[in-house]
């Protein structure tokens, strides 16, 4: 439902949030890109009189967990604009739990570098959520590359656990 001139100024937001990770986090979101690998399919977007303020997407995917096929919600694309970080992950997660119970999904997960362990750890204290180390995680590249396979594999993630219907 975004217009253009929404892309753009999430496209903004996401390269001033994220370049400061590194150059290559912040390039992705080039050319008006507002999502960085498949675009979300629900968005939270927190406004304020200057602007986005902070960003929540979700997709429903199904992952495989042991031998299961499982219709999950994965929550990305987070990101609060830097005057108001300590403010974020916990509201914004909290907007995002209605509608997660009403996808009737098992359970929502995102995935952070361990940098961030601290940061959403403030949300796990109050037992909404875990925080999983040592959880192998395989996904597709956004874009196809020729000097890549298809898949990378990623086992310096954490990944945050957010239990909804079970």
């Amino acid at each position: 439902e975004l217009q253009l001139p929404e892309h753009l100024e999430l496209s903004e937001f996401f390269r001033k949030t994220y370049e400061p990770t590194g150059a290559f986090n912040g390039k992705q979101f080039a050319g008006g890109r507002s999502w960085a690998g498949a675009r979300p399919e629900l968005r939270v977007i927190g406004r304020d009189v200057h602007g986005v303020a902070a960003h929540l997407g979700l997709l429903r995917r199904y992952i495989k967990v042991g031998d299961d096929d499982l219709l999950v919600a994965e929550l990305g694309l987070y990101g609060v604009r830097p005057d108001l970080e300590g403010l974020g992950i916990a509201h914004s997660i909290s907007v995002m739990y209605p509608v997660l119970q009403q996808l009737g999904v098992p359970f929502a997960f995102g995935s952070v570098r361990p940098a961030l362990r601290n940061h959403v750890s403030r949300f796990c204290r109050k037992g909404l959520a875990n925080i999983l180390s040592g959880v192998r995680v395989r996904s597709t590249h956004p874009d196809v590359y020729l000097d890549l396979p298809p898949t990378r594999v990623d086992d310096n993630v954490l990944v945050l656990v957010l239990p909804i219907g079970r």
